[in-house]
C-alpha cells in the first residue's frame, strides 16, 4: 500500500464520511479492478454529499465499468447540469448514452465535452489528453466527425423536401462550409465571421437605406424612444456590462479608453441571447413596440440582441468582428455628443440622432466616444435583407440545432 493510500485509509477510519478519502480510495480500487469496492465507497460518498460533482463523475465511471449505463446516466446528468463545462463527466455521460443506444444524444454530449475541453487547451491531440482517456476521447471525436453532419442534415431534410433544392442551394453551401466539407471564405480581408458564414450574399460594410423600408416608422419614433431612455436613466436604469463582467482583476478585451477615464460599455437589454426581458420591455413600451415592428431575428438561445447601448465618455470599443453575416446590426442613435464615430472595415460613420444606420458586423469594426458626455443608441439585429424567407427559416433551424448539439450554455 502506498503512503497516500495508507494516509487516506487512516483518515477514513477516523472520519468515515470524509468524501475526499472515499473518492481517493474508490478511484484506486477502480484502477485495480475492484469494482464492487469502488461502487461501495462512492455510493457512500454520494449519500454524504449528493451534490458533489467529482463523486458523481467517479461513480458514473465505476457504473460504466460495471455494465450499468442507465444508472451511470442517472448519476452523471446532475453533475453536468450543475457544471456544464465539466467535460470529463460529460464525456462519460456521452458513453452511457451511447451504450443505451441513444446515439444522437451521445453525439451531442461528446461534442459538448470535446468543445469544452479544447477551449481549455485539452484533448486537442494525444499530448494534451491524459493517457487513460485517450481511447474514449478518440472514439468520441470519431463519432462526432461522422455523426454531427448527419444530425444537422436531418434537421434540414424537411425544408429541402418542402421548398426544393433550388431554394435551399445557398443554405446547403453554408452548411457544407460550416462542416468543413467545402471552403467558402469572404473575399474582403476585413470580413471575418466568428461562427457562421453564409456565402454568395452581396458584400458591403454598410447597407443602403433603401433596403429597410421600416426605417421611416422607426425614425419617426425617435422622440418617444428617447423619452423612455431618459426616464429609465433617471430612475436607476440597472445597466449591465454589454459583454458581461470580466474576470476579477482583468479588463474587458473589447474596451479601451483615455488614461484618466474608466471605459464603459453598458446596456439596458430588451432581448439578450434570444430571451426577451419582459421587465425592461414593460418599462419602455414604445421602444418594445418599435422593435417588434422590425424584421428582428428570433433564434432560440441566440437572437435577438436588442438594447440601449451606452458608451461612456472617453470609451473606445476595440476592433472586433461579429458571429454571422446572416443578420446585420442596426443603430438608432438617441444621444450623440460630438466626436463619436463608428468604423466598419475602411469606412467611417458619424452617428446622427434619429437616423438609422445598418452594417454587417462580420466586418472588423470599432467605435469611439471621444466626447465628455455619454453616447446612447438603440442597437438591434435584423435579418440580412438579401436572404430569402426560406433561407431565414433554414438558418433559424440550423443555428438552433447547432446550439442544441454544442450546448448554448458552454
Amino acid at each position: 500500500m502506498s503512503a497516500a493510500q495508507a494516509a487516506y485509509a487512516a483518515l477514513l477510519r477516523a472520519l468515515p464520511d470524509d468524501v475526499e478519502a472515499l473518492n481517493f480510495l474508490a478511484v484506486h480500487a477502480l484502477s485495480e479492478g475492484r469494482l464492487e469496492r469502488a461502487r461501495e465507497l462512492l455510493e457512500h460518498a454520494l449519500a454524504v454529499q449528493p451534490d458533489d460533482a467529482p463523486t458523481r463523475k467517479n461513480l458514473g465511471l465505476a457504473l460504466l465499468h460495471s455494465g450499468d449505463p442507465e444508472r451511470a446516466r442517472h448519476v452523471l446528468q446532475p453533475a453536468v447540469d450543475e457544471l456544464p463545462g465539466y467535460f470529463v463527466a460529460r464525456l462519460y455521460l456521452g458513453l452511457a448514452l451511447e451504450r443505451l443506444g441513444r446515439q444522437s444524444e451521445a453525439i451531442a454530449e461528446y461534442l459538448r465535452a470535446l468543445s469544452a475541453a479544447q477551449r481549455e487547451g485539452q484533448w486537442r491531440d494525444p499530448g494534451s489528453t491524459p493517457a487513460g482517456l485517450r481511447p474514449v476521447v478518440a472514439h468520441a471525436a470519431e463519432l462526432v466527425r461522422s455523426g454531427y453532419p448527419r444530425l444537422l442534415r436531418a434537421v434540414m431534410a424537411p425544408l429541402r423536401e418542402r421548398h426544393g433544392a433550388t431554394a435551399m442551394a445557398r443554405v446547403e453551401k453554408c452548411l457544407a462550409n460550416h462542416l468543413g466539407e467545402v471552403t467558402a471564405r469572404p473575399e474582403h480581408p476585413d470580413q471575418r465571421p466568428t461562427f457562421l458564414y453564409f456565402p454568395d450574399l452581396p458584400t458591403m460594410p454598410f447597407l443602403p437605406r433603401e433596403l429597410f423600408p421600416w426605417y421611416a416608422e422607426m425614425e419617426a419614433s425617435t422622440d418617444a424612444i428617447r423619452d423612455e431612455l431618459l426616464a429609465v436613466l433617471a430612475a436607476d436604469a440597472q445597466l449591465v456590462p454589454f459583454l458581461g463582467e470580466p474576470p476579477p482583476g482583468m479588463k474587458s478585451s473589447y474596451l479601451g479608453g483615455r488614461g484618466d477615464v474608466a471605459p464603459q460599455w453598458d446596456g439596458l437589454f430588451f432581448h439578450r441571447h434570444g430571451r426577451r426581458n419582459d421587465v425592461n420591455c414593460e418599462r419602455c413600451p414604445r421602444t418594445a413596440a418599435a422593435l417588434d415592428a422590425t424584421p428582428i431575428v428570433h433564434i432560440r438561445g441566440h437572437a435577438p440582441e436588442a438594447l440601449f447601448s451606452v458608451l461612456g465618455p472617453g470609451s473606445h470599443i476595440l476592433p472586433h468582428t461579429g458571429v454571422t453575416n446572416t443578420r446585420v446590426v442596426t443603430h438608432l442613435p438617441l444621444l450623440v455628443p460630438g466626436d463619436c464615430t463608428l468604423r466598419v472595415a475602411d469606412q467611417r460613420h458619424d452617428w446622427q440622432e434619429g437616423r438609422c444606420v445598418t452594417f454587417d458586423d462580420t466586418f472588423e469594426h470599432e467605435a469611439w466616444n471621444n466626447s465628455e458626455r455619454t453616447r446612447v443608441i438603440l442597437l438591434f439585429d435584423v435579418w440580412n435583407p438579401y436572404l430569402t424567407e426560406v433561407e431565414q427559416v433554414a438558418i433559424t433551424e440550423m443555428v438552433a440545432a447547432i446550439g442544441d448539439l454544442k450546448g448554448d450554455d458552454l
